[in-house]
């Protein structure tokens, strides 16, 4: 990661930087004519957290940020100490008992996409998403706009050899699931309460021949209507989500 600062922007995602990492914070750029509730909520927090507060107009907002959907707020950050590598947070959540539950995304490409699914992943839980190096989206300001604050929490891994890394994962006994429109059997007849990694691929193309290969077993979302698939951040919604289900009612039973 780089050491040089980057811009964020967005209520949601300075948000979620003032909140779990303040002094990581060098200035938080606004704008001075906004002064709905939301805004001064915002300013608030940001006094409360001690950093900078500077005024700007829209103009320079949308110059430092590449366009018109800050929201009238920016902050200039300094990159987050985070896991090193997956070996590495596999260690960590084996050492604490957790069982892993992982969003594999892969040809994912447009950062939309991925910023809604590191959002996903974040709510339902995952500890981490991991994509190819290759054929995938990367971590920028849009996506950090989209995912609301979720590219600060969630580990995003982006590996060499996607196969690979999937076959090093079932060498920790973690179960990876593809998802498939042809699959033979449904996400609701999948046992997700072990140790599992959910696999997806861009929508259309699907995940790549070896990925599929790879996977222990494909599952497919049952489809009611009229549209064959869904977008890939709603898929890995209602896989994740169906995964915390099941985890949550073995817990309580």
């Amino acid at each position: 990661m780089s050491s040089s600062p980057k811009v964020i922007f967005g209520f949601h995602a300075v948000g979620v930087r003032l909140k779990t990492s303040p002094g990581s914070v060098l200035e938080v750029l606004f704008d001075p004519t906004r002064r709905d509730a939301r805004m001064k909520q915002f300013i608030a927090r940001a006094q409360e957290s001690g950093v900078r507060l500077i005024e700007a107009d829209g103009v320079r907002l949308a110059r430092l940020t590449g366009g018109h959907g800050h929201q009238g707020v920016a902050a200039r950050v300094e990159p987050v100490a985070q896991t090193h590598s997956l070996d590495e947070l596999l260690d960590q959540l084996e050492a604490v008992g957790t069982v892993p539950l992982l969003l594999v995304l892969d040809g994912v490409t447009d950062p939309h996409n991925l910023g809604a699914c590191l959002r996903v992943a974040d709510g339902a839980g995952a500890q981490a998403v991991i994509a190819p190096k290759d054929h995938a989206a990367g971590i920028n300001a849009t996506v950090a706009k989209v995912a609301s604050g979720a590219a600060e929490t969630v580990p995003y891994f982006m590996v060499t050899n996607l196969a690979r890394t999937l076959n090093e994962l079932k060498e920790r006994d973690i179960w990876v699931v593809g998802t498939s429109d042809d699959a033979p059997g449904t996400l609701y007849q999948c046992d997700m309460r072990r140790a599992t990694a959910l696999v997806l691929g861009a929508e259309g193309a699907g995940m790549r021949q070896l990925t599929r290969k790879t996977c222990d077993e494909l599952v497919s979302i049952p489809m009611a209507g009229a549209v064959e698939s869904l977008n890939v951040s709603v898929a890995s919604g209602v896989c994740l989500y169906e995964a915390m289900r099941q985890r949550q009612a073995a817990t309580a039973s």
